[in-house]
């Protein structure tokens, strides 16, 4: 095998691997997320908090087991700032967008995370998408429409802005994921930065404005802690090994899992619209698949 085919081999098998860990994320936020929903009338910001503390500890038990030291390197250090800016920004506005809005016009805002990272992948990482990878990202956000189906409420101009910078937060935290995997930045370090830096910023308003929990509420917060641990560290994983615009478009399979969860525990069926989305995603998906792995 020559140079130019293992390089080639290579770069389809990190695709392929960056595939998987973004699908794995998107399966742990859709937990976070239920566990989120069933844990009753909290303030934003502990829901936030719980969200990012228990990712602390899941990211220091990482850092210990595998010796790595929690350093960070000088010229990374702007990044990780920026990478927690954006994304502790983003989840908060997020979460406000979800208690003001409804979860579905929520959602449907934040599912603009992965267009945002392609346009910005553009500017900060020089990564330009091809027709392809523009024409599958478009689909798969067309079938997310047919899922949530937003209604007039997102005419509500505030709390509608804060949810699309909740979408443009993520969208911009996961391209500074990418670009400190490209510089050997490792992934527990960039996930326990995020979670101190998350739990720093919320824990002034925690401690303000404190609600006391039951058991079941406690239980179902560390829950979604562990959940967003999962898909934190898979999608810093995801993002180190391929580029945005070639597997952001697999972050809608998380609309997919939300549905199921909503189905089996919460009593929920889908709507035709929402059937037919589901169709897009995975037909999309299942091409942009063959692409990768057959056609490159």
């Amino acid at each position: 095998m020559d140079i130019k085919t293992e390089s080639k081999t290579t770069d389809t098998n990190n695709k392929i691997k960056g595939i998987i860990c973004i699908i794995l994320a998107a399966f742990g936020f859709s937990l976070m997320t239920f566990f989120v929903r069933i844990s009753g009338d909290l303030p934003t910001m502990q829901k936030a908090f719980f969200r990012n503390f228990v990712a602390i500890f899941v990211s220091t038990a990482v850092l210990l087991k595998e010796k790595i030291p929690l350093t960070i390197k000088k010229e990374n250090r702007p990044d990780i700032f920026f990478r927690c800016l954006f994304g502790t920004s983003g989840l908060i506005a997020n979460f406000y967008a979800i208690d003001r809005l409804g979860i579905a016009d929520a959602n449907m805002l934040n599912k603009l995370s992965p267009f945002f990272a392609i346009v910005l992948s553009v500017f900060i990482l020089k990564e330009i998408p091809t027709r392809l990878d523009i024409i599958a990202t478009i689909i798969a956000f067309t079938g997310a429409l047919f899922i949530i189906r937003p209604t007039g409420t997102v005419s509500e101009v505030i709390p509608a802005l804060v949810g699309l910078y909740g979408g443009f937060g993520a969208g911009t935290a996961y391209v500074f994921v990418r670009k400190l995997g490209k510089k050997g930045e490792k992934t527990p370090i960039i996930v326990i930065c995020f979670s101190l830096f998350s739990c720093l910023v919320t824990l002034p308003a925690v401690i303000i404005d404190y609600h006391p929990m039951s058991v079941k509420q406690l239980l179902c917060l560390i829950m979604a802690g562990i959940a967003a641990s999962l898909g934190q560290f898979s999608i810093t994983n995801a993002y180190r090994f391929a580029p945005a615009k070639e597997i952001s478009v697999f972050d809608y399979t998380q609309v997919i899992f939300a549905a199921l969860l909503g189905m089996i525990f919460l009593n929920e069926t889908p709507e035709l619209l929402s059937i037919c989305g589901y169709v897009i995603i995975i037909g999309i998906a299942l091409i942009r698949w063959y692409y990768l792995t057959k056609v490159e």
